[in-house]
């Protein structure tokens, strides 16, 4: 079986997710099967088909795996914001086919993707003038403490989701060009010039704790950094370096900034009764829900999500369509449902990082490392934040949460992994191997 037909076969699966989850939520809902749970699953399998289509006729001998598990997860995440809230659902099915059009766009437009080098420091200070935009007044405000969206009119954006691809081509593009530098002897003579990305991503990531207080993007970006870079030299020390800055940076920030000294007061003691009922409610109402779970969960829509006080209804699990969905997934899906989930991700990072494996130039091998790892890591991020590993942050689930610049972004990701494995395997193939 040809690679692009078991792509096709993959897509079944995720259209019977589809029309099975929505039906579950619907009888639970009304005791009575809908027409409209299989209405949704065809309109998202006709989405899915066109998308195979259009990577049939463009990149041919791109990953089969890939795009299948992409919509198995945006899948997942429309039927479980469904369930959440129906009006979400609408807007994220409408984001997720503008996010198709993205898909396609980036394919289309974006020839060579080895182009993206020559534009790399454009792409760097780009990035981090994203960043910094939630701060601009009249634009960008604070949710809970951090700065993480601007608002344009009724529109919403998250500029990190778009910041840390351009971060990752930036630091593909420089580490392929100073690798030779870097790994040369074994204690390399390293210059401020050839050293300069490290301190320059690690002081990112600091002015991110401290400026946009944003402490999820901060792991992300310094944490897919030393992933690149290991990648790229083979040099443990070089990681166990960035770890021990990253570590002291934090410390020294959590012990004298007054907001990240208070993420980690939350984190610490969740529990404890003059936080409980109010900074670290979220983080306490979401570990309950996943205790409530149990092994098997409680079935879809069962979840309590609201409580009826005073004859109005009172969210009890604040957040449940973006930080808090995996609380809700645990809740319904139970333990077992949960690591599928992640079982699923780990799948994708897989196949990303089988294409780096395959990739036969330096650049492509450092870009699609560097776009599986800070996937895992943004995973890592709110599923720990959710189960208390690290402090909660405002990080979306990839394909999952509710949020629209997530999924432009994930799908931009996901179009450039396509990209580089069809030029990885076809070369692969050329040259008689078997994929």
């Amino acid at each position: 079986m040809s690679a692009r037909s078991r792509e096709l076969f993959g897509l079944i699966p995720v259209t019977l997710l589809v029309t099975a989850g929505f039906t579950a939520v619907l009888i639970t809902r009304s005791s009575q099967i809908n027409k409209v749970s299989i209405t949704y699953g065809l309109f998202f399998l006709g989405c899915c088909v066109f998308a195979h289509i259009f990577i049939r006729a463009r990149l041919p001998h791109a990953d089969p795996y890939l795009f299948p598990l992409g919509a198995l997860l945006a899948a997942f995440g429309l039927v479980m914001i469904y369930r959440i809230d129906t009006t979400l659902a609408r807007q994220q099915a409408e984001w997720f086919v503008v996010g198709l059009v993205l898909f396609c766009a980036t394919i289309v437009f974006l020839r060579d993707y080895r182009t993206l080098e020559r534009y790399r420091y454009t792409i760097a200070a780009a990035s981090i003038g994203l960043l910094l935009l939630p701060r601009v007044p009249g634009i960008g405000g604070a949710t809970n403490g951090a700065y993480l969206a601007i608002h344009i009119g009724s529109l919403q954006f998250q500029p990190a989701e778009f910041a840390k691809i351009g971060i990752v081509i930036f630091l593909a593009s420089y580490l392929r060009e100073t690798r030779d530098v870097l790994v040369r002897g074994r204690i390399p003579r390293i210059s401020l010039k050839h050293f300069g990305p490290l301190l320059l991503v690690w002081g990112l990531a600091m002015l991110m704790l401290i400026f946009i207080r944003d402490l999820g993007s901060s792991i992300m970006f310094f944490g897919a950094f030393l992933a690149i870079l290991y990648v790229a030299t083979a040099r443990l020390s070089f990681v166990v370096g960035g770890l021990a800055m990253f570590v002291l940076g934090s410390v020294f920030f959590a012990n004298h900034v007054p907001h990240v000294h208070e993420r980690v007061v939350i984190w610490l003691h969740p529990f404890r009764p003059d936080l409980v009922e109010s900074s670290s409610y979220q983080i306490a109402q979401a570990l309950f829900a996943q205790a409530d779970g149990g092994l098997f969960g409680r079935g879809f829509g069962q979840s309590l999500l609201q409580l009826p006080v005073g004859g109005k209804l009172v969210t009890i699990l604040p957040a449940a369509h973006t930080d808090t969905i995996y609380a809700v997934i645990t809740n319904e899906l139970g333990l077992f449902g949960a690591a599928g989930v992640i079982l699923v991700y780990l799948l994708f990072v897989a196949r990303g990082f089988k294409t780096a494996l395959m990739a036969h130039d330096g650049f492509s091998k450092l870009l699609a490392a560097g776009l599986a790892a800070v996937f895992a890591l943004q995973v890592f991020v709110i599923v720990g934040g959710v189960t208390r590993v690290i402090p909660l942050t405002g990080v979306t689930l990839p394909f999952v949460s509710y949020g629209g610049s997530s999924i432009l972004a994930n799908f931009v990701v996901l179009a450039l992994l396509l990209m580089i494995s069809n030029e990885a395997r076809r070369t692969h193939t050329e040259r008689g191997g078997v994929v």
